[in-house]
């Protein structure tokens, strides 16, 4: 299996001198970010939806081995709320394509307000291309049902785990033959602890012994996603899987760059 580690995102000025070199322009760091990391999630899309044409150039600027996630409009989570999904499916995916086969997941994440409602998911997911890898983020409590783990499971889709908290707000289900988790904030501040990056360590490598999971970090502030990143590649290690590239230590936190 391979634990494939990456970022929400890759634009956050606190990045500056801790991540990316002081004097590095800004212009440069997806340059910068691909080639210390292997995937990373498009969390931009949600709020407005690239082009693309920046999704072709995003692609030719990051290696043949990267691979992207891209979480879905807020227009067709948030706004429509699922309903009507036809055409903003068909316009984010008209666009993600450009992305070629370095499009990995689309990330659908619902509204903490919509409640279950199988049919609507199931029309939403009907949408995507034959081979789309979807994952699904729900948040709320009434989506933890069979009915809606076997509907996941018939259309391919993986439940995305998720932490906030230091906790699990989703059951911890194999729906699909890849699995996504992302981690939002610790339990005090950003940052997570030590034991509970290695828990997530195991929990991966035992469920997905046999498949990829991706693995994305949220909790930006203060350059925490990068520096957990790095620290839960150890964790995975440790696990007996195998992660995918991330920063050395001193690279995460700045060090490599004060003599810059």
């Amino acid at each position: 299996m391979a634990v494939i580690i990456g970022t929400s995102g890759w634009q956050y000025r606190d990045w500056r001198g801790a991540f990316y070199p002081p004097k590095l322009p800004q212009r440069l760091w997806l340059e910068h970010f691909v080639e210390h990391f292997a995937t990373v999630e498009s969390n931009n899309a949600f709020y407005r939806l690239p082009e693309l044409e920046t999704f072709q150039k995003w692609r030719d600027r990051s290696p043949a081995d990267f691979r992207w996630a891209v979480k879905a409009s807020r227009f067709l989570t948030h706004m429509k709320r699922l309903r009507e999904p036809e055409e903003p499916v068909a316009r984010l995916m008209g666009r993600a394509e450009g992305l070629g086969a370095k499009l990995d997941t689309i990330l659908l994440q619902l509204p903490p307000t919509l409640k279950a409602d199988v049919e609507l998911l199931r029309e939403c997911l009907a949408q995507f291309p034959t081979g789309t890898r979807v994952a699904v983020e729900p948040r709320h409590d009434s989506w933890w049902t069979d009915e809606i783990r076997a509907l996941l499971e018939r259309y391919g889709a993986a439940l995305c785990w998720a932490d906030r908290d230091e906790q699990p707000v989703a059951p911890l289900w194999r729906t699909t033959g890849w699995g996504y988790l992302r981690f939002h904030h610790g339990y005090e501040g950003w940052g997570y602890r030590a034991e509970t990056l290695q828990l997530w360590a195991e929990r991966v490598v035992s469920t997905y012994g046999d498949a990829d999971v991706l693995v994305y970090f949220n909790n930006d502030p203060g350059c925490n996603a990068v520096i957990d990143a790095v620290r839960f590649a150890d964790c995975v290690r440790r696990a007996g899987g195998t992660p995918t590239r991330v920063p050395t230590a001193d690279q995460a936190t700045g060090l490599a760059w004060s003599a810059v």
